[in-house]
């Protein structure tokens, strides 16, 4: 008997989070590191365990993720979107509850890009007219 794995896909920012979520202790392995070591603040590790507070299963599932791109929080929002996806694939009437909490929605915030001849997105050198 083999034992049921969930698969959920997370972005946010530039970074991607492939998901897979499977019953057990609540434990972390991130890119084969543990969660601890992964993510050392502890408020990237609050908004990573969020989904499973709102669907009310601390500690229920082990997560193994691969995360790519860009940098710490962005790889926390991906993870945190991914399972909660992989939280919908195991039990669809997790659904209403994940995405009134907005866990659902892809944060579509990204950086936007430096322009040629400019020092920045948004910043301009001073005009001046003579």
């Amino acid at each position: 008997m083999s034992q049921e794995v969930y698969y959920g896909t997370g972005r946010r920012k530039v970074s991607v989070a492939r998901v897979r979520i499977k019953p057990g202790t609540g434990r972390y392995i991130i890119n084969g590191r543990e969660f601890d070591q992964f993510f050392k603040r502890a408020t990237l590790r609050m908004i990573i365990n969020q989904p499973f507070e709102i669907a009310e299963h601390e500690n229920k599932f082990d997560v193994y993720a691969i995360i790519s791109g860009g940098g710490n929080s962005g790889q926390a929002g991906a993870l945190r979107h991914g399972i909660a996806r992989a939280l919908v694939d195991y039990d669809i009437n997790l659904r209403p509850a994940l995405k009134r909490a907005g866990m659902l929605t892809r944060d579509p915030r990204q950086v936007e890009r430096k322009k040629y001849g400019q020092k920045g997105a948004r910043a301009r050198f001073q005009f001046s007219k003579r």
